[in-house]
């Protein structure tokens, strides 16, 4: 009988040591398709490092092109939730939750994308954490150069706009969109393919990584860049959101592995591989024989005149909600230019 307990406590201790050693299991969630940058150059290398770093004793399960269920615009609040414990989005997908973090997104602010995601960190830490509260942010970022692509014709001056459907992804960008004679059209990204595939759109503006990733260089024929010496005609900001409970929730030792791999040189890292994108997305449309127009820079700068009314009615509204606007606005604009010289 003795012996029967014995042997009986040694299994029960067994079995709590196999349970207490189990992984923890981050959900991770986002609305690319799993073959897309963002998830194989970024997500998968980042949950390899806080898998090294914790001993395996944290591991990601990715969850692309929303399998979790939902929509893209839902997944900020999935994160809030616990649905997802982490999530890669768009706070622009809902308009107006997040207005402190908007200014990345208005016309002309930035040019390469490495730089102005550290500008974002640096920048939610003065002017943001009240918006997100609600989460634990790991990053912020922007995607590189955003151009505009359409199945009209070559667009290389503002009238060409005229008479055009075109999406956009957020409030700011839909604004831009309206200012230079187009209709906007706001959508998330899966949506874009179908939209422009049935005529819905006859364009829409996006960087060149994501372009292939959902096949739109196989339904657009005309692709409009701007002038290198000029600032990106737009960008769109990103977020990397923990679920703070489920943060709360690590050993102290695992919420060091969290930290240390989040703020400002994690968005950088992620701004620098949107960069670093760029041409062999392009050159997927080069080989299919699409068509390329250059927006000079002396055009640019008639945009430009158009969307500094944005800019100007941004702070407007911004000091309307109770922000000081023109201290954020000059904040981004002052953080982009310190580091965009480093």
């Amino acid at each position: 009988m003795k012996k029967t307990l014995i042997t009986a406590a040694v299994a029960l201790l067994g079995s709590s040591a196999a349970l207490a050693e189990e992984p923890i299991i981050l959900k991770v969630a986002h609305f690319w398709p799993p073959t897309a940058m963002s998830q194989q150059k970024v997500l998968e290398p980042w949950c390899a490092k806080i898998e090294q770093e914790s001993a395996g004793r944290m591991k990601c399960q990715i969850y692309p092109a929303m399998q979790l269920g939902g929509t893209p615009p839902q997944l900020i609040q999935q994160v809030q939730d616990g649905v997802a414990d982490i999530v890669w989005t768009l706070p622009g997908y809902t308009a107006g939750r997040y207005p402190s973090m908007e200014v990345f997104e208005l016309p002309f602010m930035t040019n390469r994308a490495e730089p102005a995601s550290r500008a974002a960190w640096h920048y939610y830490e003065q002017f943001g954490k009240e918006d997100f509260a609600k989460v634990k942010p790991l990053a912020f970022h922007v995607h590189d150069e955003g151009y505009v692509h359409n199945n009209k014709h070559p667009i290389t001056k503002l009238s060409d706009f005229r008479g055009l459907k075109m999406r956009a992804p957020t409030r700011l960008t839909n604004k831009m969109i309206a200012a230079f004679g187009a209709t906007p059209v706001a959508m998330p990204l899966p949506a874009v393919a179908e939209a422009v595939s049935k005529g819905v759109v006859d364009g829409y503006v996006l960087p060149w990584e994501v372009i292939p990733a959902v096949k739109l260089h196989e339904m657009t024929k005309f692709h409009s860049e701007t002038d290198k010496s000029m600032p990106s005609l737009y960008t769109a900001l990103f977020i990397v959101a923990m679920n703070p409970a489920k943060y709360d929730s690590l050993p102290a030792d695992l919420k060091k592995v969290i930290d240390a791999n989040s703020g400002a040189d994690f968005s950088a890292s992620i701004g620098k591989a949107w960069d670093v994108s760029a041409p062999p997305a392009r050159e997927k449309a080069v080989e299919r024989g699409n068509e390329f127009a250059m927006i000079s820079a002396e055009e640019l700068g008639k945009w430009r005149k158009v969307t500094d009314k944005l800019a100007s009615s941004w702070v407007k509204e911004m000091d309307g909600k109770g922000y000081k606007g023109q201290a954020m606005l000059d904040t981004a604009k002052s953080l982009i230019q310190k580091y965009n010289a480093q």
